[in-house]
């Protein structure tokens, strides 16, 4: 499970333990998770802070059965629980003096400064100690949020401390999610503190199983039209490659019927890669014309990919977003197009996918790259709140945010997308999915998983090779899966 700490902190009132209790049993679930990565004769050194995650560390200690003792870095513990903790370890492990003599003379430090109720910067103590911690050369250990970084926005302080692993406690924070963006610890551990999950989380997971109970089968009785049609609309020339990508992408989401309308001067090049999809080109004179029977039609439409070179461009997003009849994916140009003019989508019937990366996502809202990249999930759930659309910012984790506030951080994806052509991939893969999932965040959340996931799945059989990964195998290597899987269950 994945929960905020407002959600955590309702999680714990209404778990039935008191807050002694639940820190007694983080103490012996943290201690354990130690003894588990450690050897025998390892000193640990817990670093307390003030608080509760301080509690923690006493707890911790406390039980532990490898030497052990703990600097409290802000001095007795100022929370009633976390003070009776510190209260009851035994003197052979009462608190270092000097820290400097205590790090040298450990193995293993485990980071407990902060919890999840950390936000802001680092004052100037806490910013000498993380910065001996990181520049220790000792392994590090950070419980439930490495201290310096916050919880719930993916926002962190630049001498925030790194750890090799992080413990997270109970369920997963949004910080955890986001450790592609952020990269303050190597492995994050799940530890089970047997609290109820009562509550109903606005973070969406997704992994394989989940990814192909919610993908409809295609039964015997099933035809080309059986789930309906998948309009591709994008190309310009110059960049006829952008359209036959999102052809691709639908192509590996199955989809069964797939248009394509693109200007009749790349028809050709389209038209001689592809011989499935049914195609529309058209003219500057003619486009509504072509265009308009097939978006009304289209159970899905993806727009915009590779359209810079088009002078019509504004015209055509105008006719999409008054006449599409299902949810419409905006991608690359159709998003430059809107940056002074998000108001458009007050007066727009059908659900509205935004697909930016950061530079764009940055212009549209026009705040620095800097800036959003300090609070990535904070600026996505307002916006697309705010202008009730479904926003996907692209990144090294892929945030997907709903206009209902429900959230999606993508963990699938290696640095072989790290190119030209695999966003508009993804949206060919979105408007295939969203052709035959009637949900949209969750056929949007399928996407942007299986996107990353067939990158990851590819480059697991090349290896070093990965960097050599084409977006064009992303079909065959979904039919491949699928053949296994069917196979596994067969078997």
């Amino acid at each position: 499970m994945i929960i905020d700490s407002k959600g955590m902190k309702l999680l714990e009132q209404s778990s039935g333990r008191t807050t002694a209790e639940l820190m007694e049993d983080a103490g012996k679930a943290i201690a354990a998770a130690v003894e588990s990565l450690t050897g025998p004769h390892d000193s640990i050194l817990f670093i307390a802070g003030k608080g509760n995650n301080g509690g923690d560390a006493y707890a911790a200690a406390r039980v532990i059965h490898r030497k052990a003792q703990v600097y409290a870095a802000f001095g007795k513990p100022v929370t009633e629980e976390a003070a009776a903790q510190y209260d009851a370890l035994p003197d052979k492990r009462h608190r270092k003096r000097n820290l400097t003599r205590a790090i040298e003379n450990c193995d293993v430090i485990v980071d407990c400064l902060y919890g999840f109720g950390y936000h802001g910067d680092l004052n100037d103590k806490a910013r000498a100690y993380a910065a001996m911690i990181n520049s220790s050369g000792k392994r590090v250990f950070s419980v439930d949020i490495n201290s310096g970084a916050e919880s719930d926005t993916g926002r962190y302080d630049r001498d925030a401390v790194i750890s090799e692993y992080t413990f997270a406690l109970d369920c997963y924070k949004p910080f955890h999610t986001l450790r592609k963006e952020h990269r303050l610890f190597k492995y994050c551990m799940l530890l089970d503190l047997q609290i109820p999950h009562t509550l109903k989380s606005d973070f969406l997971e997704m992994d394989a199983d989940l990814f192909f109970r919610n993908f409809p089968k295609k039964d015997e009785s099933s035809y080309k039209g059986t789930f309906g049609k998948t309009l591709l609309i994008g190309g310009s020339y110059g960049m006829a490659g952008a359209l036959m990508l999102n052809i691709i992408g639908a192509e590996t989401a199955a989809a069964p019927y797939i248009e394509a309308g693109l200007p009749d001067a790349i028809y050709p090049i389209a038209a001689g890669r592809f011989i499935t999809p049914v195609y529309h080109p058209y003219s500057d004179y003619n486009y509504e014309e072509v265009l308009l029977p097939a978006i009304e039609q289209a159970k899905a439409v993806g727009f915009g990919s590779g359209m810079a070179n088009l002078n019509i461009r504004n015209s055509l997003l105008d006719l999409v977003l008054q006449n599409a009849r299902g949810p419409v994916i905006l991608d690359a140009e159709a998003i430059r197009l809107l940056q002074h003019n998000t108001y458009i989508f007050r007066f727009v019937r059908e659900p509205v996918i935004l697909t930016p990366h950061i530079g764009e996502f940055a212009c549209m809202i026009n705040k620095p790259v800097h800036v959003i990249n300090e609070a990535r999930l904070s600026y996505a759930r307002d916006f697309a709140k705010e202008n009730k659309v479904y926003l996907v910012l692209k990144g090294a984790n892929t945030i997907v945010a709903s206009p209902h506030g429900e959230v999606y951080i993508s963990q699938a994806g290696s640095q072989a997308l790290a190119r030209a052509g695999s966003g508009d991939v993804l949206t060919g893969i979105m408007a295939g999915i969203l052709t035959r999932v009637s949900d949209v965040f969750t056929g949007v959340c399928m996407a942007v998983w299986l996107h990353g996931y067939l990158a990851e799945y590819a480059c697991s059989t090349l290896g070093s090779e990965a960097e050599l990964f084409h977006l064009e195998r992303y079909p065959e290597i979904m039919e491949a899966l699928m053949h296994n899987i069917t196979a596994g269950k067969d078997q």
